[in-house]
């Protein structure tokens, strides 16, 4: 599995507004049929720069469905949140492979 990991940096004084707009944004990536599910988390280091952080975690289906992600739809999404909140946020992109995984069983 790979996930699509986007960080951002949001300044305290578009917080609230840009919030509402990432739970609406968020839908509309995994509308493209690209991801099976994301994850909103909050970063809970705090920033020298100020402002919030946070992370999304798109699971996307295939290597292949993220690179037409990038080819047919990242540039599209991407642009509201640009004009919207232009220099009041700052995002960085990681992919990471999921190598293996484990869980603890209570039972």
């Amino acid at each position: 599995m790979i996930i699509y990991n986007v960080t951002i940096n949001v300044d305290d004084s578009v917080h609230d507004e840009w919030l509402i707009w990432i739970k609406e944004h968020i839908p509309q990536v995994l509308a493209t049929g690209k991801f099976s599910g994301a994850k909103l988390t909050k970063v809970l280091v705090e920033e020298e720069m100020g402002g919030q952080t946070y992370s999304v975690q798109y699971q996307a289906i295939s290597r292949e469905s993220l690179d037409a992600y990038y080819a047919n739809d990242a540039e599209r999404l991407r642009g509201d949140g640009l004009k919207r909140f232009a220099d009041k946020s700052l995002a960085f992109r990681t992919e990471l492979e999921v190598i293996d995984e484990y869980a603890v069983n209570f039972n």
